[in-house]
């Protein structure tokens, strides 16, 4: 063990809350589990080119911050959800996009309950976590220069204090389940009736491309989906999931008391959205996190006045175009599993969702649900269009714009992309060609 490593560990286990998620990952990784992912996530990232704990963050959260303490921006309290309503409104997050989980995976597991769930609302880039009861509220964001920061909102009637909680955090939101790097994730697990994990059970991590049977264990879901059966809704009679009454849950308020949350629905739309867009993140900070180090690794070696070679320069190439291919099987759905009953749902998340646009001169989007046989009309992600994807790596950006030209224009395309037919490729070009900077 390093000297950094032996120091970020020392750090890490002297903070209680940080301890308690220890304990969470042992129970559902093993100690084989937390030594590997500490080698591989919270070592490395301590490492140039990222240097996370010393580098300061630039997201729309540490922005928010600024603008508290210069006291542009003010977060008002009300009871019973203290700065909740604000903090949203502040960092541009629609109530509307409200789920709620019940599965004890939080670091405030003592307040979360089947009959007390955590709310998580979200926007493309940011994610709030809120416990009626509690007076802290989590949040966590993409960040440019981080993959993903992570914060905590103690709220008081006369102030919010909002800090950066790197190791609060990254016990969990750098491991195995986010690639060993800072990310985000939508975990499946069989709780048990008061919402506590069962380790013996396997854990999925849930994306657009799980199937619909493994998704949403631990997790309230309000929302039609025929004859599709989820993990949501249930807990664990003895050894087996009680799934009796999980399916087309439309409300919530005989499964709890729901008064003081802002809804009283977790919508499965928004659940869909929050599987996909936590996943494709992390695809990002893979590959952003790649290149940086390729890249760096070479400027190293040049400022040490070592020469590269042209075959240097060509495998430096192709492990960028890899890196690319990764984040574009991502955004074009490419591993999606379909949707065999359409999928419905009442409350406003759908229509405000797709109103963020933008929209071509034809009135299309990508953020146009599909929910008959997959999630969205458009298969491409609506995640080119924020701050995360523009500030990938200049290389790794011009790569993917250019592959997915390549793709989006050709008469013919390989296996992968199958499931985008002519027609499908020649609207996705257009969308991106009126709407998308730089493709």
């Amino acid at each position: 063990m390093t000297r950094n490593q032996s120091r970020d560990i020392g750090e890490f286990m002297t903070n209680h809350s940080s301890l308690k998620c220890l304990v969470a990952m042992v129970l559902t990784l093993g100690w084989a589990g937390i030594s590997a992912v500490s080698a591989q996530g919270l070592m490395d990232i301590e490492e140039p080119p990222v240097s996370y704990s010393d580098t300061v963050e630039d997201n729309r959260v540490s922005r928010l911050i600024a603008k508290i303490q210069s006291k542009e921006v003010r977060l008002d309290y009300s009871k019973p959800r203290g700065h909740l309503e604000s903090l949203l409104e502040a960092l541009d997050i629609p109530v509307s996009s409200q789920t709620l989980v019940f599965s004890k995976t939080s670091m405030q597991v003592q307040h979360i309950s089947r009959s007390n769930p955590r709310a998580i609302y979200f926007n493309d880039d940011t994610y709030v976590g809120w416990v009626r009861g509690s007076s802290l509220v989590e949040v966590s964001t993409a960040d440019s220069k981080l993959g993903a920061a992570f914060y905590t909102v103690d709220m008081k009637p006369w102030r919010a204090k909002m800090t950066r909680s790197d190791y609060d955090c990254l016990g969990c939101h750098a491991t195995s389940m986010t690639g060993g790097l800072p990310g985000h994730m939508i975990r499946s697990v069989s709780p048990f009736h008061d919402g506590g994990i069962n380790a013996q059970f396997p854990s999925h991590v849930t994306s657009d491309s799980s199937p619909f049977a493994e998704r949403w264990g631990g997790w309230y879901v309000t929302g039609n989906h025929g004859s599709m059966q989820h993990m949501g809704n249930a807990f664990l009679r003895g050894n087996t999931l009680d799934l009796r009454r999980s399916g087309n849950v439309t409300d919530l308020e005989d499964r709890f008391d729901t008064s003081g949350y802002l809804l009283p629905t977790s919508d499965i739309a928004a659940l869909m959205v929050l599987g996909h867009q936590t996943s494709v993140h992390n695809v990002f900070v893979k590959a952003d996190f790649t290149v940086r180090k390729l890249e760096y690794d070479r400027a190293q070696r040049l400022a040490k006045g070592q020469s590269t070679s042209e075959t240097d320069d060509k495998e430096l190439s192709m492990q960028i175009a890899q890196a690319a291919r990764q984040v574009l099987k991502a955004i074009l759905f490419c591993d999606e599993e379909p949707l065999e009953s359409p999928i419905e749902t009442a409350g406003e998340f759908v229509h405000e969702f797709e109103a963020r646009g933008p929209i071509d001169s034809k009135g299309r989007s990508l953020r146009k649900f599909d929910l008959q046989t997959r999630l969205f009309r458009y298969p491409c992600s609506f995640l080119v269009y924020t701050e995360a994807f523009d500030a990938l790596q200049p290389t790794l950006r011009t790569a993917i714009l250019t592959q997915l030209r390549t793709i989006l224009t050709a008469e013919t395309v390989p296996d992968q992309y199958s499931h985008l037919n002519a027609t499908t490729r020649a609207e996705l070009h257009e969308i991106l060609s009126e709407t998308l900077t730089g493709y």
